[in-house]
């Protein structure tokens, strides 16, 4: 038999079969229950008719015809020739119950006779040897059996019960099963049509915490990474495309000019310019695939990491030609991805040194004001500062404030996205604040 595909029918088929079991087996003990219940009670009182009629046989006493005893018990009694010698008036006039005459040692015998010449039904029969004697008579007392009981008729009623029911519970199932599934069909639906020219749709979310709403959720949670990992994707072919164009354009002027002019050009400024802008289309490609990288949740191994050294040995590196101020709590630790963090470091330490007039302050603490414990990094220039509408746009790629940032200035326009990049990457966040002059920019990662 082939397994149904459907998890619907599956779980249908298996319910009926279950039902079929189980309301089979309940059958069967009701069958047998019901069939001993009104077996004992039959018996009960065709036994107590019998021994009353043989011990009046005993005492002599028996009156022709025998009394009725009760409604339906037939009484007889039979000499050993085979022949009724006294009856009540249910079995007057009929052939004997039945040939089984007891033996002497066993002088009582309870049983069912059926298929009985003059008697249709099959009859429950209790025969007595009234006493040890060779000659002795033979009393028998005799009830018809229900038709339910004969006819097959209560097996056939329970087994229809059985259909019936177990067909319920299948039914039900199917609808529940249904209901239940629904949402998972409309989850497929939704994401049959999403394709990857239109990452922005979501998959419906049905209320509650049961495993399909947690499964629309995650659902929807990686439709959301992946439309942030294209558009990252489409970012970098932007931004690649965008700003190499410039240099690019550049180093193949100086060569075209060189190859077109020798005897006019100074080779050696030629070589050192397509130096600079190589460089600079090395610093921006480099720069391009770490923001692809961050964007797209590279599987970096993380590790427990002391922000408050890491900090200290970056520190360690420069040399910066201003005043450089720190205070650095001890033993601040953050679990993440050592490199990236360290380049974090490096942008906010870079932009500060490009900009700062006489001093760089560099503040390592926990955060007081956060409700889970996070630390605060705060690094601060007192350079021209940077307007409160544009604090927004310093992140953005190659954004360069007019007043604040050029191309002349060096740099490739990333070092705050990427350092913002990193900063969600780990759950943080990195801001400017407001500072008397100059700019503060403040790093918060959540601690170990």
């Amino acid at each position: 038999m082939k397994r149904p595909r459907s998890i619907r029918a599956r779980d249908t088929v298996i319910a009926a079969v279950v039902s079929v079991l189980v309301l089979g087996a309940l059958a069967v003990a009701v069958d047998l229950i019901v069939r001993d219940v009104v077996t004992s009670q039959m018996l009960s009182q065709t036994q107590l008719a019998g021994r009353r009629v043989s011990g009046a046989v005993r005492d002599g006493t028996l009156r022709t015809p025998i009394p009725a005893d009760a409604d339906g018990i037939m009484l007889q009694v039979v000499g050993p020739d085979g022949r009724v010698r006294n009856a009540n008036r249910a079995a007057w006039g009929r052939p004997p119950v039945s040939d089984l005459r007891p033996t002497a040692e066993q002088r009582i015998h309870d049983y069912v006779e059926c298929g009985r010449p003059g008697y249709p039904r099959c009859m429950l029969v209790e025969a007595i040897r009234a006493t040890t004697a060779p000659d002795s008579v033979v009393v028998y007392a005799a009830a018809p059996m229900p038709v339910m009981l004969t006819s097959g008729l209560l097996e056939a009623l329970l087994g229809t019960i059985v259909l019936l029911l177990s067909a319920a519970v299948a039914y039900v199932t199917w609808r529940m099963v249904g209901r239940t599934l629904r949402p998972v069909e409309e989850i497929r639906t939704q994401l049959s049509e999403i394709t990857a020219s239109d990452l922005s749709r979501r998959v419906p979310e049905p209320p509650g915490e049961d495993e399909i709403a947690q499964l629309a959720r995650t659902a929807n949670e990686t439709l959301r990474r992946l439309e942030h990992a294209v558009a990252r994707q489409r970012q970098f072919a932007s931004d690649a495309s965008h700003e190499l164009r410039t240099p690019i354009a550049a180093l193949r002027a100086n060569l075209e000019d060189a190859a077109m002019h020798p005897d006019d050009t100074d080779l050696e400024e030629v070589v050192r310019a397509a130096l600079r802008d190589t460089d600079r289309l090395e610093s921006i490609i480099t720069d391009l695939l770490l923001l692809a990288r961050i964007g797209t949740g590279g599987a970096a191994a993380q590790e427990r990491i002391d922000f408050t050294d890491l900090v200290t040995a970056e520190l360690a590196r420069r040399n910066p030609p201003v005043c450089l101020r720190t205070d650095l709590h001890p033993g601040i630790e953050v679990r993440g991805v050592r490199m990236q963090l360290v380049r974090l470091l490096h942008n906010l330490l870079d932009n500060a040194e490009r900009y700062a007039e006489t001093f760089i302050e560099v503040r390592l603490a926990r955060d007081p004001a956060a409700p889970d414990p996070h630390l605060v990094l705060t690094v601060t220039d007192d350079g021209v500062g940077i307007p409160e509408p544009d604090r927004e746009r310093v992140f953005e790629r190659f954004t360069r404030l007019d007043t604040a940032r050029s191309r002349s200035a060096g740099g490739t326009g990333l070092g705050l996205a990427i350092a913002r990049d990193i900063a969600t990457a780990h759950n943080g966040t990195l801001t400017i604040e407001d500072t008397p002059k100059g700019a503060r920019f403040a790093l918060r990662l959540p601690l170990t």
